[in-house]
């Protein structure tokens, strides 16, 4: 009887150790993210607030920009060497919102470049979208700072394929930035203290070094989504 208490106290010992063990290895492990939350964007949806097809010789007074250097061309916005002089449209988004556009590169380096919610002058006074950027190497959303530390850099494997036309639509809804390329999602920024207020009300073209073309503009009103 002695043997056999011994032999139950020793077990529990073991089952002890075991459960201790396996809690501590628990309380190591990094939890768990719970899945995002995003709403379903209906991409043919919205109140359609605004429209420029460039289809005319001069950019006009809808558009502001310092850099000379943007211009029309049958019917398409192009520039190259703006080094971040944006071209910004001066009619403010909405609150919720989708902006559409097409975009092309004709460079290797990619680097296709916008600007939403600035204040209608200034770069990085918003937030940034950049698809190639770095030679073509990667795919950001920034929020006032493109170097910043809390830029999202995502879309691995994605690159700007040069003469390549793409559909681009950007959408704001509540706390969420979406960024979608030839009607699929390619980016998501989740803002916990987004941009709002009317120094973040404007959307822009922006460029670096490479030629960019752009074109067919829309901005639709989400409200009654």
């Amino acid at each position: 009887m002695k043997s056999s208490s011994k032999v139950i106290a020793k077990l529990f010992v073991l089952l002890s150790l075991l459960i201790t063990l396996a809690v501590a290895i628990g309380c190591d492990r990094e939890p768990e993210s719970p899945p995002t939350q995003r709403v379903e964007i209906d991409l043919a949806a919205g109140e359609l607030v605004f429209e420029d097809d460039f289809e005319r010789e001069e950019i006009g007074e809808n558009w502001k920009t310092g850099f000379d250097g943007w211009e029309l061309s049958d019917g398409a916005l192009k520039v190259q060497g703006a080094r971040n002089d944006a071209l910004w449209l001066q009619e403010p988004l909405p609150e919720q919102f989708r902006v559409s556009f097409v975009a092309r590169s004709d460079s290797d380096d990619g680097d296709i470049k916008f600007e939403i919610l600035g204040d209608g002058a200034t770069h990085e006074s918003g937030y940034v979208g950049i698809f190639g950027g770095w030679q073509n190497r990667l795919n950001i959303i920034a929020r006032l700072d493109e170097h910043g530390d809390d830029r999202l850099v995502g879309a691995d494997g994605y690159s700007v394929e040069p003469g390549r036309t793409y559909q681009m639509d950007v959408v704001r809804m509540d706390d969420s930035l979406m960024w979608y390329v030839d009607g699929e999602l390619f980016l998501v920024y989740e803002d916990e203290n987004p941009l709002r207020g009317d120094e973040h009300r404007y959307f822009g073209f922006n460029n670096w070094e490479t030629e960019l073309t752009f074109g067919e503009v829309r901005v639709y009103d989400l409200a009654d989504m």
